[in-house]
């Protein structure tokens, strides 16, 4: 679902480009904001399934003593 607002928002980012660089008149910029609300994983094992990888986390992550949920909030839920 999320790729699909995804794809759907560049695409009319590019419709719009396409349609002022071709035409005589300028087109106001119609821009839809992406809903940030959902978070984009909703746990370690989702982002596993969904992606065929495994999460990671940083090094510095890794430094200040985070645990590899705190990373993935961190990284995917803020």
């Amino acid at each position: 679902m999320e790729n699909k607002k995804t794809f759907d928002f560049f695409t009319s980012l590019i419709d719009q480009a396409f349609n002022k660089a071709f035409s005589g008149e300028p087109e106001e910029p119609v821009v839809e904001e992406l809903e940030t609300d959902q978070p984009l994983y909703e746990s370690i094992e989702d982002y596993t399934a969904k992606t065929g990888k495994r999460f990671r986390m940083t090094k510095t992550q890794k430094e200040l003593g985070m645990t590899r949920e705190e990373a993935f909030t961190l990284q995917f839920k803020n």
